[in-house]
């Protein structure tokens, strides 16, 4: 009998990408959901099976789903700036719930969902971990709330339908491979550039290394109980270390000059305003700014003790990440000259 495939629904994104390259490594047979409009380029050198659909393709869903013991769900909308948030909604919540019911018609042996660390509740001035619930909606603007929305409906799937769900609640990834690149990843690509010119004070957040966060998530898919979630991060970075550490793996001097945080409210506000006077979405606005400070660091000991994950310092994930941009903006400026 051949062996059940392992499903990744979202492989083209970077944690996805990742997580679809480990499961190759490891000898299983490995299949992809993705759009036909994704950039598959981070995983076009494997050799998995891929499907083509998107979240409201139920046609699609069904035959990816079948014969599969794991299905890890990597989709996510991770837009937090935009003014309408109907598509954060749409992707993240009302998609999800399509593959739900296809994974629960399945049957798979376990669901991994891939949720964010900033589901977690707070504990200001303390260290927070999985079992404090959620209580800063108003802080976190829509996309926080629709990543906590989404968490609570894979975990009702768990409970009333006997979905065996887990919720793997993913701090801010570095890494190579980041081709978008993702928020958090600007930071490493414009600091590793020489494209910064600040590092702002008071500022940090739970952060992981992104290979160590795929391999998170394939122990859950061995390991995790169902209906429980997991906190997976390294440890707090300040803004600080983390533009430090990008800026000397390139040979770089980091940041001199410092922000205050209380600076970047009325810097926000003014960003946002000239923003929706062009009819624009901005990404620096007074949500943007309290995404950067107003999580609690978080203990990750439960996913050490159930699943046996041990995360690699997140700082040398950093220093690949911006190896990466460098090389890649090499390459970009060689391939021009070529052309």
């Amino acid at each position: 009998m051949a062996e059940p495939a392992k499903l990744v629904v979202g492989a083209s994104g970077f944690l996805g990408s990742h997580l679809t390259r480990r499961l190759v490594a490891s000898g299983s047979p490995v299949r992809v959901l993705v759009r036909h409009t994704s950039d598959i380029r981070a995983i076009a050198d494997l050799p998995v099976e891929i499907r083509y659909g998107d979240l409201f393709d139920d046609d699609a869903l069904r035959a990816a789903v079948r014969d599969c013991d794991v299905i890890y769900h990597c989709a996510v909308d991770t837009r937090a700036w935009l003014r309408d948030p109907e598509p954060l909604f749409r992707t993240n919540i009302a998609g999800l719930r399509h593959v739900l019911d296809a994974a629960c018609a399945a049957g798979p042996a376990k669901f991994v969902f891939t949720s964010s660390a900033a589901t977690i509740g707070r504990r200001p001035g303390g260290v927070t971990d999985e079992t404090v619930p959620f209580d800063w909606p108003r802080l976190g603007g829509p996309y926080v709330r629709s990543r906590v929305e989404a968490e609570n409906l894979v975990l009702r799937y768990a409970a009333e339908r006997g979905l065996p769900a887990v919720a793997m609640c993913v701090a801010n990834t570095y890494g190579p491979g980041d081709w978008q690149p993702t928020p958090h990843g600007s930071f490493v690509a414009a600091a590793a550039l020489g494209k910064l010119p600040f590092r702002f004070t008071g500022t940090g957040a739970e952060s992981v290394g992104v290979e160590d966060a795929a391999r998170a998530l394939i122990l859950a898919g061995a390991a995790g109980r169902p209906g429980e979630r997991y906190i997976v991060s390294d440890r707090y970075l300040t803004n600080t270390e983390l533009l430090t550490a990008a800026a000397h793996a390139a040979g770089r001097e980091p940041p001199r000059a410092a922000v205050q945080l209380p600076l970047l409210y009325p810097a926000a506000g003014i960003a946002s305003a000239a923003a929706r006077l062009r009819g624009r979405d901005s990404r620096f606005t007074v949500t943007s700014v309290n995404l950067m400070h107003i999580m609690s660091r978080m203990d990750h000991s439960k996913a050490e003790r159930e699943l046996g994950w041990r995360p690699e310092p997140v700082l040398d994930s950093v220093a690949r990440a911006a190896r990466f941009f460098v090389e890649r903006r090499s390459r970009r400026r060689e391939s021009e000259r070529a052309g």
